[in-house]
């Protein structure tokens, strides 16, 4: 026998229906508002800082002023592209670190825009390889500490520490690497700012590994993780490997450096030929843990003394008019 609700019964069914149905509403409007990005996605709605002094801002003027208008307005192109400013004690020491981030800040607050910073002053950097340098033992905590007071209460993103965990066993310094990069963690994130500890990159090794050193250096603690930084992997192959990674580590999120992956990897890592600029940064759409992609390593800025490039981070301009090139530009 079907029955009919009672007309108060009827009303109550409706309302709890249109309630449901706004909060529905409401929960999507949260995801759709940011044009599908999450909410708590930390780059949801932002818009990201461009570094007026950029090296490669600062090769477009260069060229300008050469008569070169054509590589100048390929490099203002690249200079356009929020990319991460890079903060290495070799340039910024300690006691002048937090007067140079609390100056990037400041601007980018003014424009309303928020910066990415990758901290790559760790001992024994690179194991002394192409990027060799970093801080002594005593010395890298306070260096740090000094960043995390400058950038205290901005909404700056920060990659931590570049290959450190990745290198570590070759380094032959685990340990060390671990209570490091896992002590400026809690500095950095107890500032209230946005951390990825670096994790290697797909061809490094397997994810199981990463997600173990991860664990142990307190990713827990922070947003997450970021992979392929300074390397050339693609982007499907890069969210393979971090979404295994993620699942092992209680699904941490992360990031992808896609400022020179436009043609994938050929297997080489130091200033290989024939690649693109990849997809801009920009915020993942909901439904996965990837939070963005950004461009951390700066395109234009060599990886080392080989292959014909300068010293690792100097300014190469054949390399970033090729990565423009290969990328259709």
């Amino acid at each position: 026998m079907n029955r009919v609700l009672p007309r108060v019964g009827l009303g109550v069914a409706v309302v709890a229906i249109v309630a449901v149905l706004g909060a529905m509403v409401v929960g999507i409007g949260a995801i759709l508002g940011q044009g599908g990005v999450a909410s708590d996605n930390p780059f949801a709605g932002k818009t990201l800082f461009v570094d007026p002094d950029s090296k490669a801002a600062t090769a477009a003027k260069d060229a300008t002023t050469a008569g070169d208008t054509a590589d100048a307005a390929t490099f203002e192109k690249i200079a356009a592209v929020p990319t991460a400013i890079w903060l290495t004690p070799e340039k910024h020491p300690t006691g002048e670190i937090g007067g140079y981030v609390s100056d990037l800040v400041g601007q980018a607050e003014k424009l309303g825009q928020s910066p990415v910073f990758t901290v790559y002053g760790i001992p024994n950097r690179d194991c002394g390889n192409y990027s060799g340098g970093g801080l002594s033992a005593e010395e890298y905590p306070v260096w740090v500490q000094e960043i995390a007071s400058a950038l205290s209460g901005s909404d700056a993103v920060i990659i931590l520490e570049p290959d450190a965990l990745a290198l570590a066993d070759e380094c032959d310094n685990v340990d060390e690497r671990l209570s490091e990069v896992g002590a400026s963690v809690d500095t950095l994130a107890g500032a209230g700012l946005t951390v990825y500890i670096d994790a290697g990159h797909s061809n490094w090794g397997p994810a199981a590994d990463m997600a173990d050193l991860l664990n142990k250096a307190g990713v827990s603690r922070a947003r997450g993780f970021s992979t392929n930084v300074s390397n050339y992997n693609s982007t499907d192959r890069e969210q393979y490997y971090a979404n295994e990674i993620s699942g092992l580590t209680g699904g941490a999120h992360y990031v992808i450096d896609t400022g020179r992956n436009g043609n994938g990897s050929t297997g080489e890592w130091c200033n290989p030929s024939g690649r693109a600029l990849g997809a801009e940064p920009a915020a993942t759409k909901s439904g996965s843990a990837q939070d963005a992609n950004l461009w951390v390593k700066p395109p234009g800025e060599s990886d080392g003394e080989c292959n014909g490039g300068p010293v690792a981070g100097e300014w190469w301009s054949a390399n970033a008019l090729e990565l423009a090139a290969d990328a259709g530009w």
